[in-house]
């Protein structure tokens, strides 16, 4: 068996399958991901970083399909989305995706004081708060204090509204962050009934999964988009690729301060990306 070294220096044993599954997201056919996926098996040495294995990924990845070469990785595309706002509003876009009725941040009164939220959101007829957290770093972890201030602040606002205080029945909070989260932090959360989406959790409706599955990716997906032209889109409102793939050009290129140049080239590497 071989393995593969991550970033923090740990090892763990060369997964095929996440591979494979890292090529089918890139937009390769199940045929494709095999082959590509059992070759680089065969050709890594014992204990490679998981960045080469990454580069290998891709490289072999662009001779099949061009496209991959105008991608950046999605755990960094996040990573330099700006915190505040962009992050924030990225993370309610891809709330109404998946079906919930935003709203956003506002300053709801609890019992003992106020509490600026990042978004209310409302699905299946539960209210929710929503706390985005977001690290440059992605290989940071997100901890166990935004659980426990979670917890504090869903107590303080449901006693605010029993107390006529605070318009808003809020049922629960929902963590959103950018990183995977630690151990101690999933254990709380479980234990407290606090929703969390990060990076790969939960299983089912992480980060990754929720923005692969609507394609919502943020528009720093595409290569040669860094942190300043990602502001100025963000600001002109348009933080997904697919709103600047199948957008006005022109308005894109007046609300950003952008050439329209630049926002067609953009625009045409976002749809090579997001098309089979």
């Amino acid at each position: 068996m071989k393995y593969v070294t991550k970033a923090d220096g740990s090892l763990q044993p060369f997964d095929r399958g996440k591979v494979r599954r890292t090529l089918r997201n890139m937009g390769l056919g199940a045929e494709d991901a095999d082959r590509i996926a059992a070759e680089i098996e065969e050709a890594v040495p014992d204990g490679v970083k998981t960045a080469a294995v990454f580069r290998m990924i891709r490289t072999r990845a662009s001779a099949v399909r061009p496209a991959v070469a105008h991608r950046t990785n999605l755990r960094r595309a996040l990573a330099l989305i700006r915190p505040k706002p962009d992050f924030e509003e990225f993370v309610r876009v891809l709330l109404r995706e998946h079906g919930y009725q935003v709203e956003t941040g506002c300053v709801l009164a609890g019992r003992c004081g106020e509490h600026e939220v990042d978004a209310i959101a409302q699905k299946d007829g539960v209210t929710t708060f929503v706390e985005v957290k977001h690290h440059r770093s992605y290989h940071r972890m997100t901890g166990l204090d935004e659980g426990r201030i979670a917890r504090a602040i869903v107590e303080d606002l449901q006693e605010g509204f029993r107390s006529g205080r605070c318009t808003v029945a809020i049922d629960n909070a929902l963590i959103v962050c950018n990183t995977k989260l630690s151990e101690h932090a999933k254990r709380y959360a479980t234990c407290r009934g606090i929703g969390h989406i990060g990076w790969d959790y939960p299983e089912e409706q992480n980060l990754k999964a929720m923005i692969q599955e609507t394609q919502s990716y943020p528009v720093t997906i595409v290569a040669g988009v860094n942190p300043s032209i990602a502001t100025r889109l963000a600001t002109g409102g348009f933080l997904t690729a697919k709103q600047v793939a199948y957008g006005d050009a022109t308005a894109i290129s007046r609300a950003a301060g952008i050439p329209l140049r630049e926002v067609l080239l953009i625009a045409g590497r976002a749809r090579a990306i997001l098309e089979p």
